[in-house]
């Protein structure tokens, strides 16, 4: 018998359990510090949402101009990704993360004295950048630290925190509004941005060590981006994600006028409906955890991606004839919304799984496809009329898109034999 079993041996029980117990605490503190990083870029697409109204009237613009701001801010999100992903695999999490949220500090507090929709469209874009260092590294660190299912856990669990965001973000900004103006807004994301950045700082490790950083080179970079580009199967996960986002988008954008102009809520009523919204994406991420014990990643996508195409298509119906009123449209609308909650913590990790060795450059990729796309959809709904029927084809197409590319990725493998783990 060698040492090795004997020390195996003599560990006592108790020993091991509290080891056990150490190991979960831990993974609890890391979530917990990541949900609160990444919850940064949801703070700051939602919190403004029930001043966009306001924002219009005030700036002496149209309600397309300014949704355009939310355009900037996703735009700024998406590109902000591709950029910190490679930096953070050349020298570390912690560094884009902090300089990120030091960017976001400062574009909010120049927010607060924008004159014109212009500048403000601008400073929003770059509040998107910002927030993509959080969410970038975020990502990246998940994959740092696991894989495959697990992953996918962790990311449910991020969802919950991400999902808590969008619930308080345009409550607080609807109680902003009761006592200031809309640039008051910009003035707590400011406040946040510098309490999340006292949190990278002192509560988040390093989880890329240097013996697995890449060359800060661009070759290397454009070479990783070029293997990501050519994976199909990521490539494919990478728009399921990326169609799920924009439906999510479709309804950020659109809901603050459908709610308040088309039913007529106030500021405060529109942030609890909302609010409502998020809770059935919460509530469907943290089954999701429940349901990967039973089935696969995809085996959920597949199914959420068709229960969301069924549930939008009634939501089509019912807002194109106005049956049922407001009821008639937040029913069907939470139920695809819940939907989306299944998705979206599934396709990234499924994504993600592939591509370990370039988790940061894959993860901005993966982020930049989802914010661009939703960069995108957003201007598509005021486009399209800001009302019912605009966001839920928008959000319908999405998912109907989604469903039949992974379709035919799944078709593919059935007629080639070359089924693996996406």
């Amino acid at each position: 018998m060698n040492h090795a079993t004997l020390d195996a041996e003599s560990t006592p029980p108790r020993a091991e359990q509290a080891t056990s117990a150490a190991s979960r605490l831990e993974r609890v503190r890391v979530i917990v510090v990541l949900g609160a990083l990444v919850a940064l870029g949801p703070l700051t697409i939602d919190m403004y949402l029930p001043a966009l109204p306001a924002i219009g009237d005030d700036l002496l613009t149209t309600s397309s101009a300014v949704q355009l701001t939310l355009t900037g801010t996703l735009l700024g999100l998406g590109l902000g990704q591709l950029l910190v992903g490679p930096f953070s695999d050349a020298v570390g999490r912690r560094l884009p993360l902090i300089l990120g949220t030091v960017l976001h500090i400062a574009s909010s507090l120049l927010c607060i004295v924008a004159p014109n929709i212009a500048v403000l469209g601008l400073l929003r874009a770059l509040q998107g950048v910002g927030a993509a260092a959080t969410m970038v590294v975020a990502l990246a660190v998940v994959r740092d630290l696991y894989s495959g299912r697990a992953a996918a856990t962790a990311l449910s669990r991020l969802m919950l925190v991400m999902g808590a965001a969008p619930i308080l973000a345009p409550t607080l900004g609807g109680a902003i509004l009761l006592t200031g103006s809309w640039r008051g807004v910009f003035a707590a994301l400011a406040v946040l941005g510098g309490i999340l950045l006292l949190v990278a700082i002192f509560a988040l490790d390093e989880t890329l060590p240097p013996q697995r950083r890449l060359p800060g080179e661009v070759r290397p970079v454009l070479r990783a981006y070029r293997t990501l580009l050519t994976d199909g199967k990521f490539m494919i996960m990478a728009l399921v994600a990326a169609l799920g986002m924009s439906g999510l988008f479709s309804y950020v954008s659109g809901s603050s006028f459908v709610l308040q102009e088309q039913f007529g809520l106030d500021q405060q009523e529109f942030a609890l409906v909302f609010g409502a919204g998020a809770v059935a994406l919460i509530g469907a991420s943290q089954l999701n955890v429940v349901l990967l014990n039973r089935w696969t990643e995809r085996q959920i996508v597949l199914s959420s991606l068709a229960a969301a195409t069924a549930f939008g298509v009634v939501l089509v119906a019912l807002t194109t004839t106005g049956t049922g009123g407001l009821l008639g449209f937040i029913l069907p609308l939470w139920f695809l919304l819940g939907a989306f909650g299944f998705v979206l913590p599934n396709a990234p990790a499924l994504a993600l799984s592939r591509h370990g060795e370039t988790a940061g450059t894959a993860a901005a990729l993966l982020g930049a496809g989802q914010f661009g796309l939703g960069a995108l959809i957003a201007p598509l709904v005021g486009l399209l009329g800001n009302d019912g029927p605009a966001m839920a084809l928008t959000m319908t197409g999405g998912s109907a898109v989604a469903l039949l590319a992974l379709g035919a990725m799944l078709r593919h493998e059935r007629r080639t034999g070359a089924v693996e783990a996406v």
